[in-house]
Order: C-alpha cells, then structure tokens, then sequence
C-alpha cells in the first residue's frame, strides 16, 4: 500500500472496482497527483470462501435482504466485486450510450488491446459447461462461448476460485489497474470509509473519510464516485446534495440444477458459454459453482436430497434485465420483483429445463433469486450528464450507478470504458484548484 505525504491532490477516486481503477489509471498516466480510497482490506486473494465471505458476506455492508427474501451481495475490498465475479467481458450496448451523445468504441478498442479478453480454450471449458453447451445448441439455441478476462496461460482446469478470488493471478480483476496508477504516482488508503464529499462555494474540495478510527479530511481539485450502484447514492444523500433515496436495478439471478449419473465435477471455470435474448432481457449461460453456493442454493429451494449431489450437477444461471425501482436507503436496500420480472424467469426458467433435460438431468430445480449488480441509482441524463459530472462542479460519478437504463449484463467492460474516457476528458481539461 502507498501512503501519501500529499494532504491536498488533483483528484480523488473514491471505491477501486473496474470504474474507479480505470479513471485512477488513465488520471495517473496523465501526471495527475491522484488519490485512491479503499473502504475494504487490500489483502493478497487467497480463493478461501472464508476469504469471500469476509470481504462480501457481512450484512449491512457486503450483503443485502430484500423484503422478498433475495440476496444483493457486493465485494468490499480492493478492486471490488471485480475480485469475485465470473470474468465475463461483455461489450456495452453502443446504441444505449450513444443516445446520451456517449461513444464508447475508443476507449473499448483500447482496452481490448490492453486485457485478456477472448473466450476460453477447448482445454478450459469443463466437462459441465461442455455438456450444457452440447445440450443448448442440439436445441437450436444461440450458445456460444463468451469472451472471459482470463489469462488461460496461469488459469488452472478443475479450478473453483473465480467466484472466490483467483489466487493464480489467472483472473483479471481492478487489482491490475490499480497496480498500474501506483506505478504511476497514484497513492492508495485501504480501510478508509468515505463518509461525505466536502464542498465549498459550490464546488466539491475534497471528502471526509474514517481512516483508523479517525476522521480525516483530504482534499483535492476534483472528486470521483466509484463506490459502487449502492455506494455512491448513499454519499451523495450523506453529503447532502440528493434529497430522495435512489431507485436501481438490480439485474436479478437464479441457478437451475439438475443431476446426471456420468459426470464427477463440480469444479470449473463459471460462464464458459451461453446465450442472450436482449429484447426480452434474458440470458443464460453454464453456472458451476463452489460446493458450499450450491448446498446454499438447495437449501433455499429446500432440496435436501440434492445437497450431496454438487458434483453431478449442472447449473444454469438465468440473468433477466429488471426494471428501474426500489429504494436505496442510508443503511438498507429494498427491491422486489414485479410481475414483468416475473414473466421473464418464467421463461428463462423454462428454456433453461429445456437444456438441463436434453443433457440427461433428473431432479431439476430452480433456486430462490438473487442480486447480481446493482447500478442505475445515478443514472446518465439525470443525475449526471454526458461526461459523467453531477450538478455540483467538480464532481463526478463512474460506476455501474451511472448506467442510464435497465442493464442485464455484465458491466465490468463498460465501466472500465467509462473511466477510461472519464479519466481521458479530465486530463485534458484544466486542473481545478484547492483552497
């Protein structure tokens, strides 16, 4: 970790997942004196899901019950939930953004020069994803591998960890990016909690933050949000400059298992391949996860009988584009599905049947549904404009919040996107002064 000997900065970066790390990155390559502010622990990944749980279980902070029962699980630690998620790099909707005057293929060119963007190798898809893959495209389904941030040269067959954090180095998460701003100049505080944004004559000066049990107050030219779709409303409502609790999406989930008598799995590299229905906000894809999640998953549907049977079963994830709603109030979320949402399990479910029976499974069933990624709670063209800037100057926004309308997908592209033209514009136009 570095520690800074500056009191005063050109900007600040509050939160390190992908949108936070991407805009640290590109201000620190351009020469700016950048500030980054961690509330989570920068502790080497370990795979443990004792490691997980700590960094992304702890309710009221990493994890969220919904009044119906679901659970909003987010990572707070250095990189965000970039270090648990299941790598999967999906291209952001260019007509969505370019309606907002947002385009987004520079920044997306060079990054995929820059990551290690591609789907897997034969050798690393493993035997489940393979047979739901068989399964999915016997039927006529549009099943193809989805390009993965995976570095297949360090990542290991028969390996569990992306969900849990990769200890191999195998995975790419924000990590990477902030490493790069360090290398840069930047200068990084784990275990600081921001508490407001400081303003002053209108403007925003800097943020007050809890770092080891003290309140500190570190100032700079210009502050960027990136704590995340629940993180950064809740700073704004903190700091006084948002009157009403935030509505989001939340882009809902759930896992549909069945067994077969003639794989012994259950260990594999998650979202190897599936298929997407964008107009009716559905996507599914191949879902294997650590033994532990799935005996969760089956005792939430109360299958008992299936909770030894992880290692013959395959799972699919079924992903449904929620509409905007909800609250996101100062210490809890509240969001419930609505008929419309419904509808949309409804037939992801169905056609996620469909794969599990053409591929041999028996016993199938559907898990209670979960938060994948929240976002859309500041949303482009309302909350913030074009350039990602709220209505107090010298404040900024970038992470998944900032999303303009209902999502359904991967957003770890996107916002690495976002803070790579954030970071670009503010390099190139004039540094704001601090008092």
């Amino acid at each position: 970790m570095s520690k800074s000997p500056h009191s005063t900065f050109d900007a600040i970066v509050v939160g390190t997942g992908p949108g936070g790390a991407s805009v640290a990155r590109e201000l620190a390559m351009h020469g700016a004196r950048v500030a980054l502010l961690e509330q989570g622990g920068g502790q080497p990944l370990r795979g443990s899901l004792v490691q997980m749980a700590g960094m992304a279980a702890v309710p009221g902070k990493g994890a969220f019950v919904h009044r119906d029962a679901s659970l909003l699980v987010r990572a707070l630690t250095l990189g965000g939930t970039s270090t648990i998620n299941f790598a999967t790099a999906a291209p952001p909707p260019a007509a969505m953004f370019a309606a907002h005057g947002i385009d987004l293929a520079p920044a997306l060119a060079e990054l995929r020069a820059e990551l290690p963007m591609a789907p897997l190798p034969d050798n690393l898809v493993g035997p489940m994803a393979t047979r739901i893959m068989e399964a999915a495209r016997e039927l006529a389904l549009p099943w193809a591998k989805l390009d993965k941030l995976i570095r297949p040269q360090a990542c290991r067959s028969g390996c569990w960890r992306c969900v849990t954090g990769c200890p191999y180095g195998a995975k790419w998460t924000a990590r990477d990016f902030v490493d790069e701003a360090l290398r840069h100049g930047a200068h990084l505080r784990t275990g600081a909690r921001v508490t407001r944004v400081l303003v002053e004559d209108g403007r925003a000066c800097g943020v007050e933050a809890a770092i080891d049990g003290a309140t500190q107050r570190i100032r700079a030219g210009r502050v960027v949000l990136a704590a995340g779709g629940i993180g950064s409303p809740r700073l704004l409502r903190a700091s006084g400059l948002m009157d009403r609790p935030a509505a989001f999406f939340s882009d809902p989930v759930v896992a549909v298992m069945g067994s077969v008598d003639d794989i012994d799995g259950g260990a594999e590299v998650p979202m190897a391949a599936g298929a997407s229905w964008h107009a009716d906000g559905i996507a599914l894809a191949d879902l294997t996860l650590p033994q532990a999640m799935h005996q969760g998953f089956a005792l939430q549907a109360g299958r008992v009988d299936r909770l030894l049977a992880h290692r013959r079963t395959l799972s699919i994830m079924v992903k449904i584009r929620d509409g905007i709603g909800g609250r996101i109030g100062p210490r809890w979320v509240d969001k419930t599905l609505q008929p419309a949402d419904r509808e949309k399990f409804d037939k992801g479910i169905a056609i996620a049947r469909s794969i599990l029976e053409r591929a041999g499974a028996h016993h199938i069933f559907a898990s209670h549904h979960f938060a994948a990624h929240p976002g859309g709670s500041l949303r482009i063209g309302e909350q913030v404009d074009a350039g990602l800037a709220t209505p107090t100057p010298g404040l900024y926004v970038c992470d998944a919040s900032v999303i303009p309308e209902p999502w359904g997908l991967p957003p770890t592209l996107t916002l690495l996107a976002l803070g790579k033209r954030l970071g670009k514009a503010l390099s190139e136009s004039p540094s704001a002064t601090t008092a």
